[in-house]
């Protein structure tokens, strides 16, 4: 195949180009539209349609993370139970909730059941200091307005009467359990959603180039060239852009290194994969509707959290367990396996060998999830199903995560993040977003970030536009109750919650 040339001649001039056909760049362009009609917008991506990557709901949890049951954003302190990141990440939703809701009364998004479904979240716990820690949970959380109609209990009845799936075959002689929950949290179809907004792009005037390989990002003044590849021919064309976007997962990192985008000096980035188990028998789907979350091993990262989720996809309501951590050197599902020796550089050397060091326990979680046979996962999930049988179950394989190093210094050399990040030049004119959970929920609050960060020139003009696709935006929605009850009750009924 041929590779682009240095003096490659343009083909093509664009306001905006996005890279990556997921729900990152869908979103920024729909709110770049609202903002800017008359700027021209170019979407490119490498597989041959939309969502196919960590946008894909197979290859996701779906859960609308607002921290109503994930465990890992409620940590334990001196006895004491901190929902400061729970709030802030339900603040994050309670944006997304408003932006899309304001997408759909604009017809830019079409059916909210094809992308958003109502499903129970709750939170499980096995043994006495778990229950412990949960009541306290529940305890702290059901007095904020945030996380309404909170429920807590360790009845076996109730349990039964909840979860019969998990209730099966359960001996409470061995191990005590409880749960809480709230029947407001959602399941979401990243695919749908980004496929809705895609549609509205293209009707908008925006080129779609699926089967192109941005491989090369090069400054050319204040603007930049893009190099792309046909995946398919093996042509090459560059597009030269004001603004450039990169939403491609796993890739960004390599791509902002290319563009030479100083501020990813000394990052790196940790390639974790992930197993689901898959129920294929619609008697035992059917028993179970809610997403269940439990508590992380000793030494597992945030994203191992065990669960078992309810989902909706295409209409069709489906049953995952997982996920079971994995290892590849694959910075996407459908990247290369050098993917992570080309990444290194003499500048984040120590980033990694830093992290090699402290994240011991990490790496051997990795070894032992790694090592798994199908009859270990599904004694794994015997833990929340006792009558799991494995022809009942099925594996497929989750989504690539690459969770983001960023450069520390002695003595630490290396974090190892486990959030979302954006990352964004100096002048404002490239930006990319790096991480994973709570990701794709939150990305309509990533993206009002990204706005602020690279287009603050524009922000006060912009300011009208923004309140109506936002109306809280500005507002900490945990410390105005009267605000947060108004947006909940337009969203609910807007996103067709309530029915």
């Amino acid at each position: 195949m041929s590779t682009p040339k240095k003096n490659a001649p343009v083909s093509d001039e664009v306001d905006v180009a996005l890279i990556g056909a997921g729900v990152m760049s869908a979103t920024l362009g729909a709110m770049l539209r609202e903002l800017e009609p008359s700027w021209t917008q170019m979407v490119f991506e490498r597989l041959d349609g939309p969502a196919l990557e960590s946008s894909s709901p197979w290859n996701n949890a779906g859960t609308g993370h607002s921290a109503l049951c994930e465990l890992n954003y409620t940590p334990e302190k001196n006895g004491k139970i901190d929902i400061t990141k729970a709030v802030t990440i339900n603040e994050k939703f309670q944006i997304s909730r408003q932006f899309w809701s304001h997408q759909l009364n604009n017809g830019i998004l079409t059916d909210p059941r094809e992308f958003l479904n109502p499903v129970a979240h709750m939170s499980f716990a096995q043994g006495d200091e778990q229950i412990a820690y949960l009541r306290k949970r529940y305890e702290a959380l059901s007095n904020n307005y945030m996380f309404p109609d909170m429920q807590f209990t360790d009845d076996e009845a109730t349990f039964a009467e909840k979860l019969p799936l998990m209730a099966k075959d359960r001996d409470y002689s061995k191990e005590k359990v409880a749960i809480s929950w709230t029947d407001v949290g959602t399941d979401i179809n990243f695919g749908a959603l980004t496929k809705q907004f895609l549609t509205a792009a293209k009707a908008a005037g925006t080129e779609i180039r699926y089967g192109h390989e941005v491989v090369k990002i090069k400054r050319d003044g204040k603007k930049w060239k893009i190099f792309t590849k046909n995946v398919h021919t093996g042509d090459t064309t560059v597009v030269r852009a004001n603004f450039v976007f990169v939403g491609a997962g796993g890739y960004a990192l390599d791509l902002l290194r290319k563009a030479g985008v100083s501020e990813v000096h000394g990052y790196a980035g940790f390639p974790v994969s992930g197993m689901w188990l898959r129920a294929k028998n619609p008697e035992l789907i059917e028993q179970h509707d809610a997403k269940v979350y439990g508590k992380a091993k000793v030494g597992a990262p945030p994203m191992s959290v065990p669960h078992l989720d309810t989902r909706v996809i295409d209409g069709q309501k489906g049953l995952l367990f997982g996920p079971y951590g994995g290892w590849s050197p694959k910075f996407l599902k459908k990247g290369s396996y050098t993917d992570l020796f080309k990444s290194i550089r003499p500048s984040n050397l120590g980033s990694y060998l830093g992290v090699a060091v402290q994240e011991f326990d990490l790496t051997k979680y990795l070894i032992s999830e790694v090592m798994k046979d199908f009859e270990d996962r599904v004694e794994v999930l015997r833990e929340y199903v006792p009558s799991a049988r494995p022809e009942d179950w099925e594996t497929v394989v989750a989504g690539q995560r690459v969770q983001v190093i960023k450069p520390q210094y002695a003595p630490k050399f290396g974090s190892l993040e486990f959030g979302t990040a954006t990352i964004n030049n100096q002048e404002g004119t490239i930006a990319g977003l790096l991480g994973a959970s709570p990701g794709a929920s939150i990305a309509p609050a990533a993206m009002l970030e990204l706005l602020e960060r690279c287009f603050g020139e524009h922000m006060i003009e912009w300011a009208d536009k923004i309140y109506e696709m936002v109306p809280s935006y500005g507002t900490k929605l945990g410390r105005d109750s009267k605000m947060f009850d108004e947006m909940w009750e337009f969203t609910q009924s807007t996103l067709k919650l309530d029915q």
